[in-house]
């Protein structure tokens, strides 16, 4: 799989939520991707942009998502506006997706055992990482960089990968340091590495 940088932060009506205008631009620019690729889409402000991955996918498949916050919860607004908080409520309501399974910290690998028979699409955010693997705009989790790699690995050899995203980190507009920004470089590399043979 190659890793795509599909950063769309420069678009209006992105940051955090997502104006139906920004999302029909979004939904353009991600038709014209490979949709098997590992997927860099920026920080966690932009973590919706995975749901029009998962909205291309054309067989039945389940999501599998490391993250430290759930984003299933109500959109804003009256529940009209796409959000990073509220793209998996929306994703749940494709008729694709099959399961998901929300990964928080090392104790909850044990799901990972009863995944369904199905293709995966995983979505990482680098908050699921402690400080001393990844610093985001986000509070974070106490993952070590090692706990997520082996869990990828486990479903690597399991079931076939679809698709992957990775966002999460933080700019310097945030207060990124350049320190910042090379520990999540690294370490954004290490996790594309974990795919770069799958065909």
């Amino acid at each position: 799989m190659n890793r795509i940088f599909a950063d769309f932060s420069a678009l209006e009506g992105t940051n955090c939520y997502c104006s139906e205008d920004s999302a029909r631009a979004i939904r353009e620019r991600v038709a014209d991707l490979p949709l098997h690729a590992v997927h860099d889409i920026g920080t966690g402000d932009y973590h919706y942009i995975s749901l029009f991955w998962l909205e291309r996918i054309d067989e039945p498949f389940q999501l599998v998502l490391f993250d430290h916050h759930p984003d299933d919860q109500p959109g804003a607004f009256d529940g009209d506006l796409l959000s990073c908080g509220s793209w998996v409520r929306e994703a749940r309501r494709l008729p694709m997706l099959r399961a998901d399974r929300w990964i928080r910290d090392a104790a909850d690998f044990p799901a990972l055992a009863e995944l369904p028979d199905l293709p995966v699409y995983l979505s990482i955010d680098l908050d699921v990482l402690s400080e001393e693997y990844a610093r985001t705009d986000w509070d974070q989790g106490r993952m070590t960089l090692e706990e997520l790699k082996g869990a990828l690995r486990g479903i690597i050899a399991a079931r076939r990968i679809v698709g992957v995203d990775l966002c999460g980190g933080n700019t310097p507009e945030k207060g990124a340091s350049p320190d910042d920004l090379a520990l999540n470089a690294v370490t954004g590399e290490a996790l594309s590495d974990l795919f770069r043979d799958l065909s």
